[in-house]
C-alpha cells in the first residue's frame, strides 16, 4: 500500500484566511451650501483658488442677493470661509482684496497678513514632525519688508499678548537687524575703498549685480530712516 501525500505539507504555508478590517476613510465633510451657491455666482472668489475679499464684503452680498440669502446663514458661510487653510493661504501671500466683481480694490493690512502667517503656521506644525519654525522666519521676514513699515512701526501693530507668538516674531525681527547691519558693513566698506562698485566688487570676489542691489538698498533705507526721523 502507498502513502497517501498530505493535503497540506508542511513546508506550505496555508492561506490567512482571517478577515483584515478595512481601511477606515475619513467621511469628506458637507459643504456649506451657501457656499455652493457662492461659488455658482463668483467661481473666481470662491473657487478652487481664493482671492481675499474686501472689507465689508458681507454687506454687498446682502445687497447684490436680498432673496437668494439668510443673513445669519451667510455670515455662517462666511466664516467658514475666511478660516479656512487656503483663504489665509491667500492672505498670508498679501494678495490685493477683491471686490465681487474680481477687482483689486485694496491691499490686504500688514496685520491681518502676519496673523494668517502664524495661523498656518500653527496648523502645519500641529501636523508636522518637522520643526517649522526657520520657514516661518523667513516668511515673517518677507512680510515685515513688504509691509513697507520700520521694524519698530510693525511691532507695535502686530504684537499680541502670546509671549510664545511674540518670541517668533522676535526671532525674525532679530535676523532681519543681522541682514541689516550687514549690507550697512558692506556700504562703509565701500565708501572707504575708493574704488568703483565694479572694481569693489571684483576685489572681493563679489557678483557685481548683487553689490549694486545691496548699495542701493542700504542707501535707501538709511534715507527713509532719515525722513521718519525729520
Amino acid at each position: 500500500m502507498t502513502d497517501t501525500p498530505s493535503a497540506t505539507p508542511n513546508n506550505t504555508r496555508r492561506p490567512d484566511r482571517r478577515r483584515r478590517p478595512a481601511p477606515t476613510q475619513q467621511k469628506a465633510r458637507p459643504v456649506n451650501p451657501v457656499l455652493e451657491r457662492l461659488f455658482e455666482f463668483y467661481p473666481k472668489l470662491f473657487g478652487a483658488q481664493f482671492l481675499p475679499l474686501k472689507l465689508g464684503v458681507f454687506q454687498d452680498l446682502l445687497a447684490r442677493h436680498p432673496e437668494e440669502f439668510k443673513k445669519d446663514e451667510l455670515k455662517l458661510a462666511m466664516g467658514q470661509h475666511a478660516r479656512s487653510t487656503p483663504y489665509l493661504e491667500s492672505v498670508a501671500a498679501g494678495h490685493a482684496r477683491h471686490d465681487l466683481d474680481g477687482n483689486p480694490v485694496e491691499p490686504v493690512a500688514p496685520e491681518h497678513v502676519h496673523h494668517a502667517i502664524l495661523e498656518l503656521f500653527r496648523r502645519r506644525q500641529a501636523r508636522s514632525r518637522e520643526d517649522l519654525r526657520p520657514r516661518l522666519r523667513e516668511r515673517l521676514m518677507q512680510a515685515v519688508e513688504a509691509s513697507g513699515l520700520s521694524r519698530e512701526d510693525y511691532v507695535l501693530l502686530v504684537r499680541v499678548q502670546d509671549e510664545a507668538t511674540n518670541a517668533l516674531l522676535d526671532d525674525a525681527l532679530a535676523e532681519l537687524g543681522v541682514q541689516a547691519a550687514k549690507r550697512e558693513a558692506l556700504l562703509r566698506a565701500f565708501d572707504a575703498s575708493g574704488r568703483t562698485e565694479a572694481e569693489f566688487a571684483d576685489m572681493y570676489g563679489m557678483d557685481p549685480a548683487e553689490v549694486s542691489a545691496t548699495l542701493a538698498r542700504v542707501r535707501q533705507e538709511q534715507a527713509a530712516n532719515t525722513t521718519s526721523a525729520a
